[in-house]
């Protein structure tokens, strides 16, 4: 299947149209605005920290808040808490997050506006794959389901509460697991049969949600419903979230990753940015990405037809012609540019370039990009042998001797030069490509800039114009931002850059902001971008829940703690979750979890196995470190 099936087309920026449904006082989905959300962190039944941080919410931005219910006693100080909110002039809908049990699910329709449950609350704990008839052990389990979801479904009909149907990665049920197993289809397939049922009964005030940690499989998941349902004549709204994102940069990079990549192709009607922050700073970052998406228009990006050849379903990387250490199995670059140059020894070490004045040597971080591009070389300068430089191609003329410096021609300069015999980059804008397919381009490297209001339509129209031409060359992805504010810039380079690179296209990013001078952010952003992608792993992954009222510790302190004495372990996984509830499932890839297993105690899983229970939460970070010393993946800081 194509994008065709989920979107207009991969080359245009048309919001689906999905059916409009009533949330208390607000609608939600066909056109009416993305809605921002955002969910408590406090305990429940402390009614007044509840409110207060319902109230900084709605404050910020937020439209819809959801809490905690774990219980059906929750529900009582729910009902408590809204009739607060009401006294103080606060009337947006108020959501419940209800786990394990139907039964709070009924109370919980009767109070508030939305209820979220869980698809797994309603599946039998137990599924036996090894049972003779597997067919209609599954269709028994199947009935049971429909007849306690009916159940759910006929409250909120008399009371008008809307339902949000909320698959999570790391919580399919046993029955799903076994046909389909942890899969983006096994969410789709889990979702659908709730849907069957809402459609059946004519419950239509539905939200769905097809979340997960891992930002691709969540892209997945979501593509692959929505064409689901467009088989089968359903059109209901989408709620948006990578869930478990973490916090700082990193967590709106793969927020803004996921997302975005949706947002861009049409989907989406309400989103969550889930990080392990304060509720409230969730929601400019929520209102950041979207409010981008409203600039675009449905223009076209000028390809003819509509045919990208990617599965996008699927990730697997655009086959290409391995050009020096660019394309082919190499790992995607990361180029960074220098326009002012003043003494150039000091600036690199902004992008992990680290010069040794004194033993006149190099050495590089694990976060140091690539290339670098300048204007020119300062007399001075000493070359690293162990990086790259791209410069003008007249420039390079007077240094072309040097092996690791390279040219940067226009597609004009290409055409008027010889082929040369090392990789040269050509950089080149939409409009420009036809003359591309005229020149020898065996030994280049494509820069292709985007330059236009709608940044993924126009780098996938740069993609299908090479699979039409049948050019296997490799592509760094460039674009220069105007942005005064940082978190602005990592947003909607997140956007841009996250969605091009999960569809597997793209072998290197070059981003550059115009207003900042702040090269060092600029370089992280860049393989903050890769790492969420999964694409190039540079440093440690956090998959940090955000924090609700059934967190059994410091959520934010804990990550702190832990992220001080292990950011320094590349390419390790570590959940810091903050209850049993989606912890241990949505950190199923994961190499390490820290897990709340009661106040003050914590749960420590290698993988999905547990391997130390109940430990003093004032223990349990050290003993951490040692679980992932004794097997091996500790490393001392350098």
């Amino acid at each position: 299947m194509s994008h065709n099936s989920f979107c207009s087309s991969p080359f245009e920026y048309r919001r689906r149209l999905s059916s409009e449904i009533t949330i208390g006082n607000i609608k939600l989905g066909g056109n009416q605005p993305i809605r921002l959300q955002s969910m408590t962190n406090s305990i429940t039944r402390n009614i007044q920290a509840t409110v207060d941080q319902c109230i900084q919410i709605f404050e910020a931005g937020g439209e819809l808040v959801r809490i905690t219910t774990p219980t059906v006693a929750d529900v009582g100080y729910v009902a408590e808490i809204k009739a607060e909110l009401r006294k103080k002039g606060y009337h947006f809908p108020l959501v419940t997050d209800v786990h394990f049990s139907p039964k709070v699910a009924e109370a919980a329709a009767q109070v508030v506006e939305k209820v979220r449950i869980n698809p797994g609350n309603y599946s039998e704990t137990k599924f036996d794959i090894n049972t003779a008839d597997k067919d209609s052990e599954w269709n028994r389990q199947l009935a049971q389901i429909e007849e306690k979801f009916i159940q759910l479904l006929s409250i909120c009909k008399s009371h008008g509460t809307a339902l949000r149907i909320g698959v999570n990665h790391g919580s399919l049920s046993e029955r799903i697991m076994s046909r389909f197993g942890d899969t983006p289809q096994g969410m789709v397939e889990s979702a659908m049969e709730f849907l069957r049922i809402c459609q059946k009964e004519k419950f239509l005030s539905v939200v769905i949600s097809m979340k997960a940690s891992n930002v691709l499989v969540m892209i997945q998941a979501y593509r692959m419903l929505v064409a689901q349902m467009n088989r089968e004549g359903m059109n209901f709204p989408l709620h948006l979230g990578v869930t478990e994102a973490g916090e700082g940069e990193d967590g709106r990079i793969k927020s803004a990753v996921g997302i975005g990549a949706l947002l861009a192709d049409g989907i989406g009607d309400t989103i969550r940015v889930s990080l392990t922050e304060d509720p409230e700073l969730e929601i400019p970052v929520a209102k950041k990405i979207v409010n981008y998406f409203e600039q675009r228009t449905t223009a076209n990006a000028g390809i003819e037809g509509n045919n990208l050849e990617v599965d996008p379903f699927q990730y697997s990387r655009r086959n290409t012609k391995e050009t020096g250490n660019i394309g082919g199995n190499s790992l995607p670059v990361v180029v960074g540019s220098f326009r002012k140059i003043n003494t150039l020894e000091d600036q690199v070490a902004e992008i992990g370039w680290n010069f040794n004045s004194k033993t006149f040597t190099w050495s590089f971080t694990d976060q140091a990009a690539d290339f670098i591009y300048l204007d020119e070389i300062p007399p001075s300068f000493t070359f690293p042998k162990e990086k790259s430089i791209l410069l003008p191609f007249k420039k390079w003329n007077e240094k072309k001797h040097v092996s690791n410096i390279f040219p940067l021609l226009s597609l004009e300069e290409a055409s008027n030069i010889k082929a040369l015999s090392q990789p040269n980059f050509i950089i080149a804008r939409l409009q420009d490509l036809n003359s591309l397919a005229e020149i020898d381009a065996s030994n280049s490297v494509l820069i292709f800039e985007s330059i236009r209001e709608n940044p993924v339509a126009e780098m996938r129209a740069c993609f299908a114009f090479l699979q039409k031409q049948q050019l296997s060359i490799p592509v760094i992805l460039k674009k220069t931002y105007n942005e005064t504010e940082m978190e602005q810039f990592q947003i909607k380079t997140s956007c841009d850059m996250g969605a091009i690179l999960a569809d597997g296209l793209g072998d290197g990013i070059w981003i550059e902001n115009l207003v900042s001078s702040l090269e060092k952010e600029v370089n992280a952003t860049a393989f903050g971008i890769l790492q969420a992608t999964r694409t190039r792993i540079s440093k440690t992954e956090y998959i940090s829940c955000p924090s609700c009222g059934r967190t059994l510790f410091d959520l934010q302190a804990t990550c702190a703690k832990i992220r001080e004495r292990t950011n320094h372990l590349k390419g390790l996984k570590i959940g810091i979750m903050g209850c049993i509830v989606n912890g241990p499932g949505e950190m199923a890839d994961a190499d390490y979890g820290y897990v709340g297993a009661g106040p003050g105690r914590i749960t420590l899983y290698k993988s999905k196995v547990v391997v130390k229970k109940n430990l003093d939460e004032n223990e349990a970070v050290e003993e951490l470190i040692n679980l992932i010393k004794e097997n091996g993946d500790w490393l001392e800081p350098v």
